[in-house]
């Protein structure tokens, strides 16, 4: 497929947009909330991080990415067996933070030998899942899951369900992660940020209930949907600081809605990793505020460039 230079501008702005949300509510994880617009990015948090350092958000990410941009379609076996392995393998030799489920799955799936490693942490995840843990691991990674099958919603939405259940496999994380992945997918080919765009691809009878949480998240306040370790109030919380100043446009859109992100409190950077992914689709990489993006970085030695050709690598290899 050829792209525009704006659908190309706007799929690099999926991973810099991301990873820009991620630094920015990475030193107010798990602390006292603040006032939006007071957030900066001066590292700390839970890492500790570096100023303009991402956390696991980004990171696990970009494994995913990584295995994207080769060539290899994230619904294929293979791709996830390549993916699997490389969650465990950045869990062991590089993760700067780790969420509960993610690190029990991974260490569970590590003693696995063979063949089939995706399938195996898919069976662990699903297990864990039938405990009713649903965490919000499997959303905060799947923004560029988006760009990999850019030319159909099907094999979007079926590689969103995959990737999320290596983890995290609770049907309402699957969701959650099918819904925003298409709304990425949507944001990059159009321009447009809306999350109801991937509703087609849920089960029929699993619409109507997403709808409500959507309209729920439109019509509370941001700061209501916290705590939000739990995937459907980090999709509120991610969609409400969008839609809430939604009456700004481009660059001042992008930073007021992750200035409202981080000031939810709690899991801030995932929140707000999980907005700035839709929000660099919507606007593209050149409208993400400068000064941030030139500070971002992170494992495995990437800065804002490297972020930007591995999201159209992604793209151009779907």
């Amino acid at each position: 497929m050829e792209f525009s230079p704006q659908v190309m501008d706007r799929a690099a702005g999926v991973l810099v947009g991301q990873a820009v949300g991620d630094a920015l509510g990475v030193p107010y994880e798990f602390a006292a909330p603040i006032r939006a617009g007071d957030a900066r990015v001066v590292g700390g948090g839970l890492g500790p991080y570096e100023p303009g350092e991402w956390s696991d958000d980004t990171q696990m990410a970009v494994c995913v990415a990584r295995v994207a941009a080769s060539g290899t379609r994230l619904t294929r076996s293979d791709a996830l067996d390549a993916v699997a392995a490389a969650f465990i393998d950045w869990k062991h030799n590089a993760a700067s933070d780790i969420g509960n489920q993610t690190a029990t799955v991974l260490e569970m799936a590590s003693r696995h030998d063979g063949v089939g490693l995706g399938e195996a942490m898919t069976a662990i995840a699903r297990d864990v899942g039938r405990r009713g843990q649903a965490g919000n691991g499997g959303l905060m990674r799947t923004s560029v899951v988006g760009l990999a099958a850019v030319g159909s919603a099907e094999e979007t939405a079926s590689a969103a369900a995959r990737v999320c259940a290596l983890t995290h496999g609770e049907p309402r994380c699957i969701e959650s992660s099918v819904l925003w992945s298409l709304a990425v997918r949507n944001a990059v080919l159009t321009g447009n940020l809306d999350v109801r765009s991937g509703l087609p691809q849920l089960a029929p009878e699993r619409r109507s209930w997403w709808q409500r949480q959507i309209a729920s998240a439109e019509d509370g306040p941001p700061s209501s949907f916290t705590p939000n370790g739990y995937t459907v109030t980090a999709f509120q919380a991610a969609w409400a600081s969008i839609h809430a100043t939604a009456h700004l446009d481009g660059t001042q859109h992008i930073a007021a809605a992750l200035q409202e992100a981080v000031s939810i409190g709690n899991d801030t950077d995932t929140v707000a990793a999980i907005a700035g992914g839709l929000l660099g689709a919507a606007y593209g990489a050149s409208r993400i505020p400068g000064d941030w993006v030139d500070r971002v970085h992170g494992w495995p030695g990437l800065r804002a460039g490297g972020l930007r050709e591995l999201a159209l690598a992604t793209l151009t290899a779907a």
